[in-house]
């Protein structure tokens, strides 16, 4: 039987990287969820990419409490047409990510959390990740690292070369994170106080549980500067025009 999914879009942070630093609280229309990105909003890409799936029973989107009026008159034809629901977000990540578990369906028992800005990730990925949740429990996509990395020091005003970093077992995270239900409540219930977990998966590991590492794509890019759209847009319609051909 095919398990049933609720899934945690997180659209709440400021993009201050995306709208540049030091401008002042950030306009909603500037926030990088919300851009236009080949003909839809970027977080509109990353919901329809889960409502095509079997198994998908819930889209929750965590949007910042100060974007909640705005999204819902924006989007609200979206809204309703993917049956979406508005959550708000915390200051922290792992605060929206929080919201969005409490407001979880009864039936949901696996719960896959994703980046909004994340909007390129592809329906095979998603078959590899929620596959490997399924079996162990907890799984994330991801890509090894295959670039040359260097830990810096300051020197003056400068960030100079400190030590070189290997990497060797060293994976970059990416979204979806997809854990059994109980799994991720009970890490959230028991996570360390005083901590800022940087993902999900950094606190289902604190709980001493192996968390699956799943190959994703580096086409699997997260939105953090203006530049990325570009690129975004290049796999985006990629995508569509392989759909399309498939369907010929």
């Amino acid at each position: 039987m095919q398990k049933q999914i609720g899934v945690v879009i997180v659209a709440a942070g400021e993009s201050r990287r995306f709208i540049g630093e030091g401008v002042g609280a950030p306009s909603t229309l500037q926030k990088k969820p919300f851009v236009s990105l080949a003909g839809r909003a970027v977080w509109i890409h990353s919901v329809e990419k889960f409502r095509r799936r079997d198994g998908v029973g819930q889209i929750i989107v965590c949007v910042s409490p100060e974007d909640m009026s705005f999204v819902a008159e924006t989007f609200a034809q979206e809204i309703e047409t993917f049956g979406v629901e508005l959550v708000p977000g915390g200051a922290e990540r792992y605060l929206s990510v929080a919201n969005a578990l409490e407001r979880l369906a009864p039936g949901a028992e696996y719960v896959a959390i994703h980046d909004a800005a994340r909007p390129c990730v592809t329906a095979a990925e998603l078959d590899v990740v929620f596959a490997k949740a399924t079996a162990t429990g907890a799984a994330i996509l991801a890509v090894p690292a295959y670039s040359s990395f260097k830990r810096s020091r300051k020197s003056g005003n400068d960030d100079v070369v400190a030590e070189p970093v290997s990497r060797v077992g060293l994976w970059e995270a990416l979204t979806p994170q997809v854990f059994k239900r109980e799994l991720i409540e009970r890490a959230f219930r028991e996570r360390r106080q005083g901590t800022t977990p940087t993902d999900d998966a950094e606190l289902v590991a604190a709980l001493g549980v192996d968390v699956a590492l799943v190959e994703g794509r580096r086409t699997n890019i997260k939105i953090t500067r203006p530049d990325d759209l570009a690129l975004a847009q290049f796999f985006i319609e990629r995508q569509e025009m392989e759909s399309a051909f498939s369907k010929m």
